[in-house]
């Protein structure tokens, strides 16, 4: 039951299925085969249940914020803002880059939607600084995949639903983790630029910066109100995560009003998108849920957690098994259809193991950055490429390496010291370690 499961989804990834036929007709043939009663009858149920989740509803509105700030001009403020703050370090616009991204991020929840507004701002300055076009490229690549590691993150709305996990818990497990993996990144590249002083032509700035940096403030206290409205409002008690959404959607309406943005025309744009990745995820959604329900009725997820467990190997072992059986799916396959298609599978083997689920959460999210990277489907790499418009996609190829390895330098991080993830969701919630 278990090897022609996996044969089919394999197969039907083989020949480009979309992603959400694939987990339905994996769901409708188990179901004929092993199911002990017509498990497709419930099917419409299921799709009612699932796309109504409180929880869910909050995702469009993360994905309309993101739609907005991308078209409001913020970023461009944003970057200039951020700019004089590196002016004196090795790499100076390397690390705006990855700066720029990590504080779009926590306002957009979308990986895709930062990598692509960084990179209108930062890829016409790259030439001008005789800047290594790979080492700048592969930083607002992997800049971009902050997006969903520093909260709020769509994709952990997402887990947590599949995961039956409190969406609040991970948002707190992903802000130190986020924060470092930031400083990660900038940590190699300044290495990078001392070893290799080639990489980087620009000299560095002369004269008073504090007059620019100062100046730069304002545009650099919208974004960061709108992440302590929606963060904030969640560890006060002052709203669920789904309504910090609204209270964080209303705000940034309010934002690109007060920028002279809002317009019917930036409305539509916005709520096309919006609505276009909206019914892309929750189709793969109510699909995997579909699949799920098949799963557990027929016994495959116990079968597959007592064949895992009953293998002997050690936590540990087994645990850098799955990352690196993560790692290498991330090159084939694209990342939500992978969090959707395997988390009802992987979650009970993770905790079967002794892990907690709120901690492999955020691993599980590093290596879905991690997926955004590395060729061939690694989206975020052809967002910044057709941004660019010309050059090879080799040179992205190249330059998202070094941040990788700073990904899973995180990830042993994190194995080492669990802590970085669980210290502040146990402030919050004492069983969220567990």
């Amino acid at each position: 039951m278990i090897q022609s499961a996996f044969l089919m989804l394999m197969i039907a990834l083989a020949i480009s299925l979309p992603v959400a036929a694939i987990l339905a007709l994996t769901g409708y043939v188990l179901s004929e085969q092993y199911g002990f009663f017509p498990m497709t009858g419930a099917a419409g149920e299921l799709a009612w249940s699932h796309s109504n989740d409180f929880v869910l509803i909050a995702a469009p509105m993360f994905i309309m914020m993101g739609e907005l700030m991308h078209r409001s001009g913020v970023s461009e403020r944003l970057f200039t803002a951020l700019a004089p703050w590196f002016a004196r370090v090795p790499g100076q616009l390397i690390h705006t880059n990855i700066a720029s991204s990590a504080v779009f991020a926590a306002t957009s929840g979308s990986s895709l939607a930062t990598a692509a507004t960084i990179s209108t701002v930062a890829i016409p300055n790259m030439d001008k600084g005789g800047y290594s076009r790979p080492l700048f490229l592969g930083s607002i690549a992997a800049g971009g995949t902050l997006g969903i590691l520093i909260p709020p993150s769509i994709n952990m709305i997402i887990y947590a639903v599949l995961s039956e996990t409190s969406v609040s818990d991970l948002y707190a497990a992903g802000l130190i983790p986020g924060i470092m993996l930031a400083l990660l990144f900038s940590g190699f590249v300044l290495l990078a630029v001392l070893f290799r002083p080639a990489l980087v032509r620009q000299t560095a700035a002369t004269g008073s910066l504090w007059p620019a940096r100062l100046a730069g403030l304002k545009h650099l206290l919208p974004p960061l109100g709108l992440f302590m409205i929606v963060v904030g409002s969640i560890y006060l008690g002052v709203a669920t995560p789904t309504e910090a959404a609204a209270l964080g959607l209303l705000a940034t309406l309010g934002l690109v009003a007060a920028n002279g943005k809002l317009s019917v025309p930036v409305l539509l744009s916005a709520f096309e998108g919006t609505v276009r990745t909206t019914c892309m995820i929750m189709l793969i959604v109510i699909a995997a849920f579909f699949l799920n329900f098949v799963m557990v009725s027929i016994g495959l997820v116990a079968a597959i957690t007592d064949m895992v467990l009953t293998l002997g190997w050690p936590p540990l072992a087994m645990l850098a098994a799955i990352i690196v059986f993560y790692l290498v799916l991330g090159c084939f396959m694209e990342t939500i259809s992978m969090m959707i298609a395997t988390t009802p599978i992987i979650v009970p083997v993770i905790t079967g193991l002794g892990y907690s689920p709120v901690w492999w959460g955020i691993v599980f999210v590093i290596l879905i950055e991690a997926a955004l990277i590395t060729p061939p489907v690694g989206l975020n790499l052809y967002v910044v490429q057709a941004v660019r418009k010309s050059g090879p996609i080799t040179d992205l190829f190249k330059g998202a390496a070094p941040f990788l390895a700073a990904m899973i330098a995180m990830i042993m991080l994190l194995i080492a010291f669990p802590q970085l993830a669980l210290w502040l969701p146990t402030i919050f919630n004492p069983k969220a370690a567990g």
